[in-house]
C-alpha cells in the first residue's frame, strides 16, 4: 500500500501503519519470506511488528483485517470505534477467498499468494480513502 501511495504522490496525504491482533512479535521485522517476496515484486517492509490498541481505532480512518478471525478480534477491541473496519477480502472480486490465509506455517509461495491478494486490493483501498478521507489531514489507514 505505501509503495501505490508513494509512486501516486500521496504520502503526504495518505498515512498508513501497520499491527496485528497478536503481540507475539513485536518489535520484529517481517517474516524472512515475506520480506524475500516483497523484494522480488520491488517493495521494501520497513515496519516492525506490533499490536493494534483501542486508540487505534480513533486515530485510523480505515482499518483492515486479513480475516474474519482478526476482524472479531479488532471489533471487539473498542464499542465504537471512529474507524471503519473492514476486511481486506472487501475490496476484492468474488474469485478471491474470504480471508486471507497464514502463510506463516506453509510454503513460501503461500507469501506470494497473499501479496497476490494485498496488490489486488490495494487500488480499490485507496480509492475509496481517496473518495471518503478527511479532506483537511488526509485519509489515514491501518
Amino acid at each position: 500500500m505505501q509503495h501505490l501511495v508513494d509512486a501516486q504522490g500521496l504520502s503526504k496525504q495518505v498515512m498508513i501503519d501497520s499491527a496485528g491482533t497478536i503481540g507475539y512479535h513485536t518489535g520484529h521485522p517481517a517474516d524472512e519470506r515475506m520480506q524475500s517476496a516483497a523484494r522480488r515484486r520491488g517493495f521494501s517492509l520497513q515496519s516492525r511488528s506490533r499490536k493494534i490498541t483501542p486508540a487505534d481505532l480513533e486515530t485510523f480512518d480505515l482499518v483492515i483485517a486479513m480475516d474474519r478471525e482478526n476482524l472479531a478480534d479488532i471489533r471487539s477491541m473498542h464499542s465504537s470505534p471512529k474507524s471503519t473496519i473492514k476486511l481486506l477480502s472487501e475490496f476484492l472480486g468474488d474469485t478471491w477467498p474470504d480471508d486471507v490465509p497464514d502463510p506463516y506455517y506453509g510454503e513460501a509461495e503461500g507469501f506470494d499468494y497473499v501479496l497476490d491478494m494485498i496488490e489486488a486490493a490495494c487500488p480499490n483501498i485507496l480509492e475509496m480513502l481517496l473518495r471518503h478521507g478527511n479532506a483537511q489531514d488526509g485519509p489515514r489507514f491501518e
